[in-house]
């Protein structure tokens, strides 16, 4: 298949899934899409985030399903695989949008809070990237695979996150809640680089389940190598404190300063080293 064609499908994919955003979404959503265009910048924030998902969805989809040399075949996977990413996008990040803010997100949003709008956007990037992984084949085969491993990958990227976020000693809800960027930028980055680790684990053929799972659980379980990278790294050599297991001057920078540059930088820190580790792995 030549590049032209790889990225002629990446163009009819995408833009199809746009198109279903753009009359599906406002449904989802309960709004009306000409909010877009108002003063309300924390939705347009929170769009950004969909659509980044939608592209990266759109590219694995193509990824995986165009193979045969007959359009036709290519162009049904292609279809059919899609609409399934475009499903899980749009269900699994209003879900997990929900329980961020224990659900008042869509309303902090509402109100033009733009450090929810970044949470939300950021969420759904990752979302995005565990998406576009899982999202694989083209045979039915393939769909019930995309299926469980979408749903073991949301669970394992949802309770490493949640694990993670445990370890500060501010309420990231409630500091998101409250215009807190910094937070936002902190939580957005755990969960791009949790995602990240997540979906280079989903890679390789599919054999039999105990070694899928074995191969899983293993790359999966190098998340935790960032919670090191926080507390030792970020805190003590790069801002020159006294580390700490749990708290310190990283969480009184974000949690109560509402450093807006030491979140970027831990946030930077965390995507740096889940962009290593799918190198390596």
């Amino acid at each position: 298949m030549s590049s032209l064609t790889t990225a002629a499908f990446f163009g009819a994919t995408f833009l199809a899934m746009l198109v279903l955003h753009r009359l599906l979404g406002p449904l989802l959503r309960r709004r009306d899409g000409q909010e877009l265009l108002g003063e309300n910048r924390a939705t347009i924030v929170a769009e950004a985030g969909v659509i980044l998902a939608l592209a990266l969805v759109s590219a694995g989809v193509v990824k995986n399903c165009v193979h045969s040399e007959e359009v036709a075949t290519n162009a049904i996977w292609c279809a059919g695989f899609a609409a399934l990413g475009f499903v899980l996008i749009e269900v699994t990040g209003l879900i997990g949008t929900s329980l961020l803010l224990h659900r008042r997100l869509r309303a902090s949003i509402a109100r033009g809070n733009e450090a929810a709008g970044l949470a939300a956007a950021l969420h759904y990037a990752a979302t995005g990237i565990i998406t576009a992984k899982a999202v694989a084949g083209s045979d039915l085969r393939g769909i019930g695979l995309s299926l469980a491993f979408f749903a073991l990958a949301e669970v394992a990227q949802q309770a490493l996150v949640g694990m993670f976020r445990a370890l500060t000693t501010y309420d990231d809800a409630e500091q998101i809640d409250g215009e807190n960027a910094a937070a936002a930028i902190s939580y957005g980055g755990v969960s791009v680089a949790v995602a990240l680790i997540v979906a280079r684990a989903l890679d390789g053929d599919f054999v039999d389940w105990p070694s899928a799972l074995q191969g899983f659980g293993a790359l999966v379980g190098v998340a935790l190598v960032l919670f090191p990278v926080r507390q030792l790294i970020v805190q003590g050599l790069i801002l020159g404190s006294r580390p700490t297991l749990r708290g310190g001057a990283l969480d009184q920078a974000i949690g109560v300063d509402r450093n807006v540059g030491a979140a970027a930088l831990e946030a930077s820190a965390y995507v740096g080293t889940a962009l290593a580790i799918g190198f390596l792995a």
